[in-house]
C-alpha cells in the first residue's frame, strides 16, 4: 500500500500506516539468510521523508499528469471502512523480507542504482513484479516487457531485473510460480540482451555462491536446480577454477556440497562422461559417482554369498520369462537367517529373499527407467507378498538403494513408482529415509526430494478422497432434491446404494487422514530422535552443536514445516501432545514455535 501511495505522490497516508509498520518491525519474519537487515524500519524511515520526494529515476507519477482532469472530475465522499475483527480461522499472509542483492557499487560504470533502503528502489522492483506477474506465463512476452520497462536509461534495469527474479525464486515457503519460469525467463532475457545479461547474471552468481554459508537450505536447494538448468543451455560453460575454494574446505560445508549437487544435476541433463569433461581435473572428488548399478551377486568372489544359487536360478527364470508361481517356487527354498525354521507358506519376513529377488530383478532391468518399471508391474504380486510386513517393505527400500547408491535419479523413480503401485508405503520411506542406512547421504538433495514427493503423494491421495466423498454427498442431495419435487418413489434403491458408498467413502477419508497424521508423526519423530542424539553426543564431548550437519538437519525441520503448513496445522494438537513437549530441547522446541507464530 505504502508503495502504490509513493508511485502516485501521496504523503498522507503514510502517517496512519506507520503504526502498523512500527508494529511489523518487532514481529519475527521468514529469512532467505540468517543475517537480515532491519527493512521495514528503512521502510518506516523513508515513508516519513516522503513529504518531499526526489524522484531522479523516471517514475510515473500519474496524479501529476492527469492533475487537470482530477480536478474537473466527480468527487466521492468514501465511507470509513472497519476492518474485520481477529477470529479462529482468520488466515494472513506469510510473512516476508525484501531481497537484496546488488547495490551501486556493484555497477560503478552506468546509471547509479537507487539505494538499497530507497523508496525508489521498492517502486522500480513492484513495477517488475507485476510485469512478471502479468506474463508469466508467456516467457517470451514477460522478456520483452522486462527489458522495455520505461525509464530503462536512467537505472541499471538488467541488474534490477536479476535481482526481482531471484527474489521471487527465493521466496519462503514457495515461489509465486512453478521454478522452472524463473530459468526459462533468465534464458530468453540472456537471448534478448546477449552483451549486457549474462554477465549480470555471471555476477550474481558469484555473489550467491559466496553467501552460501548463510543462506536458507531451501534456497540452495532452489539455488542448484536453477543453476543446473541453466548451465545445460548454454553447453555447461562455467569458470569452475573461480570456486576452487571449495577444494580445501570441508565436504560437508555448504560451498563444496554445492558445487557436488550441481554436478550431480548436471549429469541427470547430461551425462557422466561430459560432466568429467566440462570441470578440472582438481575437481574429481565432486564429480557424481557413475551412475551404473552394483549386482552383488555379478562377480565371482560372490560365490560364497548366502542366496547366490538362487540369485543364479532366479536369472534364468526372468530371462526366460517366468510366471510368478514360478518364482514363488524358486523363493520357496530360499532360507530365513531370522529364524532357524521357516514358516510352513515361506513368505513372511525374509530378508535374503527379498535381498536376492530385489537385486536379481533389478539389475536384469538395468538398461532403463521403462524397463525397471515393467519388471516392477510384471512380478508385482511378488513384490507385495515379500513386502507385506512393515520390516519388509522397509528391507525393499533397503535392496533397492544398495543396487543403485551410484543413481540418484534412479532411486527416486523406483521410490515414486513403489508407493504408486503400493508396493511401499508413505510411512516406510520416511522410516528408510531416516535409518542408519542413509546416514551418509542423510544431507544430499535428493533424499529430501523423495521425502517432501512422498509427503504430497500422501497429500494429494487424501484430498481425492474428501473429492470423491464430496461430489457423492452432492449428487445424494441432489436425488433428495428431486425426489421432493417429483414425488418419485422409484429412486429410493438410488438412494439407499449412494449411502452405502458414501459411507465406504467416510471410511476410507478416515483412514487416509489416519496415514497421513501417522507419516508426519514419523518424520517430526525421527527428526526429534537424530537431532537429539547430535546434541547429547555434542555436549558429552564438548564441541560446537552448530556443525554444518545441524545447520543443515534443523533447517531441513523448517523446511517440512514451511511447505506443508497447511496441512501440518490440522495435526497441531497432537503434535505438540506428542512430541513437541515443553521437556523437548529448546533448539528444536524452537522450530515447532516458531511455526506456531506464523498464525499467532
Amino acid at each position: 500500500m505504502c508503495l502504490r501511495c509513493a508511485g502516485i505522490g501521496t504523503c498522507m497516508p503514510f502517517y496512519h500506516l506507520c503504526p502498523g509498520l512500527e508494529r511489523s518491525c518487532t514481529k519475527r519474519k521468514m529469512q532467505r539468510w540468517t543475517e537480515s537487515l532491519p527493512t521495514l524500519k528503512a521502510i518506516l524511515k523513508d515513508a516519513r521523508r516522503l513529504m518531499c520526494p526526489c524522484y531522479k529515476y523516471g517514475l510515473q507519477r500519474n496524479r501529476i499528469h492527469k492533475k487537470s482532469i482530477l480536478c474537473e472530475a466527480l468527487q466521492h465522499n468514501l465511507p470509513p471502512f472497519t476492518p474485520p475483527p481477529h477470529t479462529e480461522d482468520s488466515v494472513y499472509p506469510m510473512p516476508r523480507v525484501i531481497f537484496r542483492m546488488f547495490d551501486y557499487t556493484d555497477d560503478p560504470e552506468g546509471p547509479v542504482m537507487p539505494g538499497s533502503h530507497s523508496v525508489e528502489r521498492f517502486v522500480i522492483e513492484e513495477n517488475l513484479h507485476c510485469i512478471v506477474k502479468s506474463h508469466w506465463k508467456e516467457r517470451k512476452t514477460c522478456a520483452a516487457q522486462l527489458v522495455s520497462y520505461p525509464g530503462k536509461n536512467k537505472i541499471p534495469l538488467n541488474y534490477h531485473i536479476v535481482e526481482v527474479i531471484f527474489a521471487e525464486l527465493f521466496q519462503l515457503p514457495a515461489p509465486p510460480h512453478i521454478d522452472v519460469m524463473y530459468t526459462t525467463l533468465l534464458i530468453e532475457l540472456c537471448k534478448l540482451q546477449p552483451g549486457s545479461l549474462p554477465q549480470v547474471l555471471a555476477q550474481a552468481t558469484e555473489m550467491l555462491y559466496m553467501r552460501l554459508d548463510t543462506m536458507n537450505t531451501t534456497c540452495v536447494d532452489r539455488f542448484i536446480n536453477w543453476f543446473s538448468h541453466h548451465l545445460s543451455n548454454f553447453q555447461f560453460r562455467w569458470s569452475w577454477e573461480d570456486w576452487s575454494d571449495c577444494l580445501t574446505q570441508d565436504p560437508e560445508s555448504p560451498k563444496p556440497k554445492f558445487v557436488r549437487e550441481v554436478l550431480e544435476k548436471c549429469m541427470r541433463l547430461s551425462y557422466h562422461q561430459r560432466i568429467l569433461d566440462i570441470v578440472p581435473p582438481t575437481f574429481s572428488t565432486l564429480c557424481p559417482a557413475n551412475p551404473t548399478c552394483i549386482y552383488k551377486y555379478g562377480d565371482e568372489s560372490s560365490n560364497s554369498l548366502p542366496g547366490h544359487s538362487v540369485a543364479l536360478c532366479l536369472a534364468v527364470a526372468f530371462k526366460s520369462k517366468a510366471t510368478n508361481d514360478e518364482i514363488f517356487s524358486i523363493l520357496k527354498d530360499v532360507p530365513n537367517p531370522n529364524q532357524d525354521d521357516d514358516d510352513d507358506e515361506g513368505f513372511s519376513f525374509n530378508p535374503l529373499k527379498i535381498e536376492v529377488f530385489v537385486q536379481t530383478l533389478l539389475h536384469l532391468a538395468a538398461k532403463s527407467f521403462s524397463h525397471s518399471f515393467s519388471a516392477l508391474a510384471k512380478f508385482h504380486e511378488v513384490f507385495k507378498t515379500l513386502a507385506e510386513s512393515d520390516e519388509g517393505k522397509l528391507h525393499v527400500l533397503r535392496v533397492m538403494f544398495e543396487v543403485w547408491r551410484n543413481h540418484p535419479q534412479m532411486i527416486a523413480v523406483l521410490v515414486d513408482k513403489m508407493i504408486r503401485t503400493q508396493i511401499v508405503d508413505c510411512a516406510a520411506v520416511a522410516n528408510w529415509i531416516f535409518s542408519s542406512e542413509l546416514s551418509r547421504d542423510f544431507t544430499r538433495l535428493f533424499v529430501w526430494e523423495i521425502l517432501h514427493s512422498t509427503i504430497r503423494k500422501m497429500s494429494k491421495h487424501v484430498l481425492k478422497i474428501q473429492k470423491e466423498l464430496e461430489e457423492a454427498k452432492e449428487k445424494l442431495a441432489r436425488q433428495h432434491k428431486r425426489r421432493s419435487d417429483d414425488d418419485d418413489r422409484s429412486s429410493d434403491r438410488k438412494d439407499g446404494a449412494l449411502e452405502e458408498q458414501i459411507e465406504r467413502l467416510q471410511e476410507k477419508v478416515e483412514s487416509a487422514q489416519s496415514e497421513q497424521k501417522n507419516l508426519f508423526l514419523v518424520i517430526f519423530q525421527r527428526f526429534i530422535m537424530i537431532l537429539t542424539e547430535h546434541l547429547v553426543r555434542c555436549e558429552t564431548d564438548g564441541t560446537s552443536v552448530l556443525t554444518p550437519w545441524y545447520k543443515n538437519c534443523i533447517e531441513r525441520l523448517q523446511q517440512i514445516f514451511l511447505q506443508h503448513h497447511q496441512i501440518i496445522q490440522q495435526y497441531m494438537v497432537t503434535l505438540e501432545n506428542l512430541l513437541f513437549t515443553a521437556e523437548l530441547d529448546p533448539h528444536i522446541l524452537a522450530m515447532f514455535q516458531q511455526f506456531c507464530a506464523l498464525q499467532a
